[in-house]
């Protein structure tokens, strides 16, 4: 006669067979974090990948060992197409690059601050500002030089978002995402008449360099533009990035980002200065551009979550793909011809506006 087993034992036996363990929440957190990486370098190679296409494409295909050699010969050496390249291309390449990363962490900024994901900078009328400030100077003072129409438009910027941030209540000790918002709207029509006031009365030479500013595009730059505008990109990017932790709080509420230590005030001045600074500065250098800075950091966030410290790199080269696309995709499409990188940025960004308008779970941060 057998002996009964305890019933710890049959318990134990009767159990289906045991899967592997779940992962800890370090390594799955590690995992996670390798997985951003890996998403973030695929997006960097295909930047590069896209920007040296952009470097054979265009009203006059180069073959691919002329553009090698521009690249490491002396200017006084350099052919036709070499020059073309060298002076031309390449810093076109790297302008788009530079105006698309300073887009995307300027919307990445933006949406963190309002608490919504489908704000873009030209919601605190930093575009219209821009705009306004560049016709002034054409009728005014007969700027015609793009790095003449880059000063101009750095400084509507920067007094747009001074005003919006005084209209808005930045000062008081509460903040008022909509409130900010709805000071931007207002200013940015107030901008817009003003300048088709000065359009009305302005010669046909200022009309015209005007719409090509104002339809965004990244020809006829040179790199005294491109530098500038790569350097305030990069400070910009290293002022929204260090101020990651904060933004995460910040997007909780002010409630709860005071609860977990956020200087309110400093926070929200030192993101409107990079934010200006972002936003102003690839507008400047290419005219308003629309739905780079919403499409991008939506798409990030799909890719690498809400965290900012992630999310405003993803947002950065993600946005600068996106206008490396439209630069390199204007070109070729109606040859000999282009279509600036404003229009086409804006047929490609708006289908996803409506998709992201349409996904009611992405309607919150």
């Amino acid at each position: 006669m057998s002996t009964p087993q305890p019933l710890a034992d049959v318990t134990a036996n009767s159990r289906p067979p045991r899967r592997d363990a779940a992962p800890s929440g370090r390594g799955a957190l590690l995992r996670h974090a390798s997985t951003r990486a890996l998403s973030l370098l695929l997006a960097a190679a295909l930047l590069v990948l896209l920007a040296a296409a952009g470097l054979f494409v265009g009203s006059r295909s180069i073959p691919i060992a002329d553009v090698w050699a521009a690249l490491f010969s002396p200017s006084d050496q350099l052919t036709d197409d070499g020059l073309i390249v060298q002076l031309v291309r390449v810093p076109r390449a790297v302008l788009g690059i530079f105006v698309g990363l300073a887009l995307g962490v300027a919307g990445a900024l933006m949406q963190g601050l309002t608490r919504n994901p489908l704000a873009e900078p030209g919601i605190l009328g930093v575009n219209a500002g821009a705009a306004a400030a560049v016709i002034a100077a054409m009728v005014w003072f007969g700027a015609r030089q793009p790095l003449q129409h880059f000063a101009a438009a750095f400084v509507g910027a920067a007094a747009a978002t001074a005003l919006v941030y005084l209209l808005g209540g930045i000062a008081r000790s509460t903040t008022d995402p909509v409130r900010l918002v709805l000071a931007g709207a207002g200013l940015a029509v107030v901008f817009s008449a003003f300048t088709r006031i000065l359009l009305l009365s302005a010669p046909e030479d200022v009309y015209d360099s005007y719409r090509v500013w104002v339809t965004g595009s990244l020809q006829g730059r040179g790199w005294d533009v491109t530098l500038i505008t790569a350097a305030v990109a990069v400070v910009g990017l290293i002022a929204a990035w260090l101020l990651a932790p904060q933004l995460n709080a910040a997007s909780l509420g002010d409630e709860l980002g005071r609860a977990l230590g956020v200087n309110r005030t400093l926070t929200w001045t030192i993101a409107g200065i990079a934010l200006f600074a972002l936003a102003g500065a690839a507008t400047a250098a290419a005219g308003p551009i629309a739905f780079i800075g919403l499409a991008a950091p939506n798409i990030a966030r799909l890719i690498v979550g809400p965290d900012y410290r992630w999310l405003i790199p993803a947002s950065a080269v993600g946005a600068a793909l996106l206008v490396t696309l439209a630069d390199v995709v204007g070109r070729i499409i109606v040859p000999p011809g282009e279509i600036e990188v404003g229009v086409m940025a804006a047929v490609i960004g708006a289908p996803v506006f409506i998709a992201l308008v349409r996904r009611q779970r992405m309607a919150k941060l």
